[in-house]
């Protein structure tokens, strides 16, 4: 007996590409920004998303290693996909301990959106790092993604491209505050990071620590205090604050920036 499958027609096969394109690419902060990220360009990639066009083999490998999906974005629509991965935090193992903090994460804690951060160098305690990175929502879940500062990569000896530079992360409520697993693509570095909303003018300041997984040193610090700043999506403020980011030193940060990262005081 003769198994009759339906094979899909090629619009077919673009059109679902084009909905998961739609679907992944509201992750991102814009087009333009996925764009240069994939090395792709812009009129090219929207013809992906219409269903117009489709993407050679070389660079459909380029999307689903950026989205951590794999080719079947082709054939089904995302949800059929990810509906079929285990929910790993959900896992009875762990649920009572984890999923509290992970599902319902309300805005009011940490609102979605863009946020710039300080903290001082892990390396030298004389400068400042200054990042942007963007907050969203997803599946009941909160997350995090931004790009390490070229200089910092290259203080550490490690590659500046933009894949190399990327990291996410994952964000849960706790009693008092928020903690955040941040990594490195390929989990080549983790750190925790744990901030509480702090009173300001506008109260868009979130204040807290990060710690770095590594061992002890004598030459670097495992820890530091962490200020997030809400930036919304203003996009002259997310443009000044990309501008900005890389190190700098305890002068060139605002007033409540230094009084809240405590210049000169160690990290207790």
């Amino acid at each position: 007996m003769e198994l009759s499958l339906k094979t899909p027609s090629p619009s077919e096969l673009r059109n679902t590409l084009g909905a998961n394109l739609r679907t992944l690419a509201r992750t991102t902060p814009s087009i333009s920004a996925l764009c240069r990220e994939l090395g792709i360009n812009r009129t090219q990639f929207n013809r992906y998303l219409s269903g117009e066009s489709f993407p050679r083999p070389d660079v459909l490998f380029r999307i689903c290693s950026y989205f951590g999906v794999d080719a079947r974005i082709i054939l089904e629509p995302l949800e059929s996909i990810e509906s079929t991965k285990p929910a790993l935090l959900s896992h009875p193992e762990i649920r009572d301990f984890l999923s509290a903090g992970l599902s319902g994460f309300p805005e009011a804690l940490l609102p979605s959106g863009f946020y710039q951060f300080h903290r001082q160098s892990f390396l030298d305690e004389t400068r400042f790092l200054r990042g942007l990175v963007y907050v969203y929502r997803k599946d009941d879940a909160t997350f995090l993604r931004g790009y390490e500062a070229k200089a910092g990569m290259e203080q550490l000896g490690l590659p500046t491209d933009a894949p190399a530079r990327e990291f996410r992360g994952l964000l849960m409520a706790q009693e008092r505050g928020i903690a955040g697993l941040v990594s490195r693509r390929k989990a080549l570095t983790m750190t925790f990071n744990f901030l509480a909303q702090v009173p300001s003018y506008e109260n868009n300041y979130w204040v807290g620590y990060t710690v770095r997984t590594v061992g002890e040193s004598p030459t670097g610090a495992r820890a530091a205090r962490l200020i997030y700043d809400f930036l919304g999506r203003d996009t002259r403020k997310v443009l000044t604050a990309a501008r900005q980011t890389g190190f700098c030193s305890a002068t060139d940060l605002k007033p409540l920036v230094r009084t809240h990262l405590r210049v000169g005081e160690p990290f207790q």
